[in-house]
C-alpha cells in the first residue's frame, strides 16, 4: 500500500507503451511543429495523452481553445507566420462540426493545416453511440470533403502511417490547404506496433523549384519592352517580395496590392499607389485605368471578388495582364490573360532579376539609401477617401483617425490583423504601418498586415492573433475586430491570458453589426437585425483577467502607456467607442449586392 502511494501519477503514465497517437505526435515533432490547437473530449483523449507525454519531453504540446472554430483560426495564424504546418483537433460529433468554419477559411486562403477529428470506437458505428459521426451518423468525413485537400477515415492500424503522411504532404502541397484525418478512438489508442516513424517527411516536403523556363524568358522580354508597367502583388508573393520590389524599381513599375497582399509593400514606397479592390484607393484604380499602361503583371494573387475589384474586365482582367503563379488553381481565374507564368515565385523572380543584371542584395542597400528621405518623412503617394476624417480630433473617435493613431502608438515591427466586417474596410483603406523595409528586406513570411478575405469569417482575426503571437514570440500583435465578432469569439481572450501573449485586441464598438447596418443604408434595404446590446468590453475583459480600457477620443488613445502594454506578458483590450455615423468604404461590396 505504501509503495503504491509513493508512485507518482506521471511515472505511472510514462509506463504506458507507445500508442498510435504517439506515432502521430512523433511526425509532428519531426516537422518541428510546436502546438496542436484544439478542444479535448472523450473520443480524442488518446491524442491528448500523447501530447502530454510529448510536452514532458519538450516536444509539441496542446493549446486548449475555447471553441473549435477558434482552434482552427489559431492554427491558421500559426501556419501563416511560422512557415510550419498548422495543426488543430477536435473530438467527434459537435467538436468536428464546430471546427469546420475555421477549416473552410483556411481552405479558401490556401493555409497548410492538418485537421484531426476523432470518431467513436469502430465497434460502436451504427449503434447510436453518443456523438456518432461515422458514415452511419452525422458523417463528418463527408462534411469535410468540400473544404479540404485530403480527407479520410483511418479505420485500421495498417492505414495509419501512410494516410497520415499523405495528409501532411497534401496540406503542404500546391495549393496548400487543410487535410483532414478522422480517427476512431480505439484506433488512436492501439499499441504502436510500427515502433518508429518510417518516413522522413522533411525530405518528402522539400520539393524541387519547378519552373516554366520558356514562359520566364517571354516574361523578361515583355518587361524589357514595357514603358509603363504595373505590378499587382497578392499575398502569395511573400516568398519573392525582395526580388519583386527590386525589379519594380529597375523597371519603374507602379506598384499596387490586393487587400490580401497589402502587408507586403511599405505604404510609403515611392512607387506604391495603394490597394486595388475592396476598400481600395482611387490612385490604384487610376493607375490601371491609365491608357498609357502597356503591361500589368499580377503576382501571387487570387482574383476573387474583393481582389479583382468585382471582376473588373475593363481595367484588370484583359489582355494586358500577365499572371505569375506558383498555385495552378489561381490561374483559372484569368483565362483572358495575355500569358500565364507557372513556377516557384522566388525562382521566377530571381531569374528575371539576374536577366536584368540586378544584384539583389546590393540593389536593396542602394534602394534603402536612396529612399532615406522618403522613409524619414513617411510620404504617402496616394490619397484616402476621407482625409479630413483621418485627422479629425472629434469624439467619439472616428474609425479613420483610429487607424491613423495605431501605427503611431505601437512599435514598427507590430503585426496587425483585421477581422471581417467594417474592421476590414477601415483597416484596408486607412491603416498603414510605418514599414521601413522599402527594399523588400524582410523574413519570408512577409507582411505587417493580414486579413482573411475570401471566406471572410467573422472572428478569424481573434483566433489568428493568438496563433500569430505564438509563432512570433516577443512581437506585439494588434487584432482589430468589431463588437459583433467579439461577441461570437471573444472568449479566446482567455487563451491569450493563459499563454501570456502580448496581443492587443482593439474592438470597434458601435453596438451594431456595422457592415450590415451601413450596407442596408447604402443599398436602400430595410434597416433590420443590425443592432446589438451595448456592452462594456473593457469591464468584460477585466472580469476575464485582462486589462481593459475604454477609448472615446484620440486623446484617450494617446494617454495609454503603450510601452507597458507591449512589455506585459498578457493581452490588453481596448474598447473603442467609435462614431456610429461614419460609413466605411464598402461601395464595392454594396454594388455587387445591388447588381445581383
Amino acid at each position: 500500500m505504501t509503495d503504491s502511494l509513493e508512485k507518482s501519477p506521471c511515472k505511472a503514465i510514462e509506463k504506458v507503451g507507445p500508442k498510435m497517437a504517439d506515432l502521430l505526435v512523433a511526425y509532428l515533432n519531426q516537422l518541428g511543429v510546436d502546438y496542436v490547437f484544439g478542444v479535448p473530449g472523450g473520443a480524442i483523449e488518446p491524442l491528448y495523452d500523447a501530447l502530454a507525454r510529448s510536452e514532458r519531453r519538450g516536444g509539441v504540446r496542446a493549446v486548449v481553445a475555447r471553441h473549435e472554430t477558434g482552434a482552427a483560426f489559431m492554427a491558421d495564424g500559426y501556419a501563416r507566420n511560422s512557415g510550419k504546418l498548422g495543426v488543430c483537433c477536435s473530438t467527434t460529433g459537435p467538436g468536428a462540426t464546430n471546427m469546420i468554419t475555421g477549416v473552410a477559411s483556411a481552405y479558401e486562403n490556401n493555409v497548410p493545416m492538418l485537421v484531426i477529428t476523432a470518431q467513436t470506437a469502430i465497434s460502436t458505428f451504427g449503434k447510436g453511440a453518443i456523438q456518432d459521426s461515422s458514415c452511419t451518423g452525422v458523417n463528418t468525413v463527408g462534411l469535410y470533403a468540400h473544404c479540404t485537400r485530403y480527407n479520410t477515415l483511418i479505420s485500421h492500424i495498417n492505414q495509419f502511417e501512410h494516410k497520415l503522411a499523405a495528409a501532411i504532404m497534401s496540406a503542404m502541397g500546391s495549393p496548400a490547404g487543410p487535410a483532414h484525418i478522422s480517427v476512431p478512438r480505439d484506433v488512436m489508442a492501439m499499441d504502436n506496433l510500427i515502433d518508429q516513424a518510417n518516413y522522413q517527411l522533411n525530405t518528402l516536403l522539400d520539393r524541387p523549384a519547378l519552373i516554366d523556363d520558356h514562359a520566364v524568358d517571354l516574361l523578361f522580354e515583355e518587361l524589357k519592352r514595357a514603358r509603363h508597367p504595373v505590378f499587382i502583388i497578392g499575398d502569395e508573393a511573400c516568398d519573392a517580395i525582395g526580388n519583386i520590389l527590386s525589379l519594380a524599381v529597375k523597371t519603374r513599375a507602379q506598384i499596387i496590392v490586393t487587400p490580401q497582399g497589402k502587408g507586403l509593400v511599405s505604404p510609403y514606397h515611392p512607387q506604391f499607389k495603394g490597394v486595388f479592390g475592396f476598400a481600395g484607393h482611387a490612385a490604384a484604380r487610376d493607375v490601371l485605368a491609365n491608357p498609357k499602361v502597356d503591361l500589368v503583371v499580377a503576382i501571387g494573387a487570387r482574383f476573387g471578388e474583393f481582389s479583382s475589384n468585382a471582376w473588373d474586365t475593363e481595367n484588370l482582367l484583359n489582355n494586358k495582364l500577365i499572371h505569375v503563379e506558383s498555385t495552378e488553381a489561381n490561374l483559372t481565374r484569368t483565362p483572358m490573360a495575355k500569358m500565364h507564368v507557372r513556377g516557384c515565385l522566388d525562382t521566377v523572380f530571381d531569374r528575371i532579376a539576374n536577366r536584368f543584371g540586378i544584384d539583389t542584395q546590393r540593389f536593396m542597400r542602394k534602394v534603402k539609401s536612396a529612399s532615406k528621405e522618403s522613409e524619414d518623412n513617411f510620404t504617402r503617394h496616394f490619397e484616402f477617401d476621407d482625409e479630413q476624417g483621418y485627422y479629425s480630433d472629434a469624439a467619439p473617435i472616428k474609425p479613420q483617425r483610429l487607424m491613423k493613431e495605431l501605427p503611431e502608438l505601437f512599435p514598427p515591427h507590430t503585426r496587425y490583423l483585421v477581422d471581417t466586417g467594417n474592421s476590414l474596410a477601415w483597416g484596408t483603406h486607412y491603416l498603414h504601418p510605418f514599414d521601413r523595409r522599402f527594399s523588400g528586406q524582410r523574413d519570408e513570411r512577409g507582411g505587417l498586415f493580414s486579413a482573411s478575405v475570401d471566406f471572410a469569417s467573422m472572428g478569424w482575426a481573434i483566433g489568428s492573433a493568438v496563433g500569430t503571437s505564438m509563432a512570433l514570440h516577443n512581437t506585439p500583435v494588434v487584432c482589430i475586430t468589431g463588437d459583433g465578432s467579439w461577441l461570437m469569439s471573444g472568449q479566446e481572450l482567455t487563451v491569450a491570458i493563459e499563454e501570456k501573449l502580448t496581443v492587443i485586441f482593439v474592438i470597434l464598438n458601435d453596438s451594431a453589426y456595422g457592415m450590415v447596418k451601413h450596407g442596408q443604408t447604402l443599398t436602400g434595404a430595410e434597416p433590420i437585425a443590425n443592432q446589438l446590446t451595448r456592452v462594456d468590453f473593457a469591464a468584460l475583459a477585466m472580469a476575464m483577467g485582462a486589462p481593459g480600457h475604454v477609448i472615446n477620443s484620440p486623446a484617450d488613445l494617446q494617454a495609454l502607456s503603450i510601452k507597458i502594454i507591449c512589455q506585459r506578458q498578457g493581452p490588453t483590450v481596448l474598447d473603442v467607442r467609435i462614431d456610429i455615423n461614419e460609413a466605411p468604404p464598402i461601395g464595392l461590396r454594396t454594388n455587387v449586392l445591388q447588381s445581383a
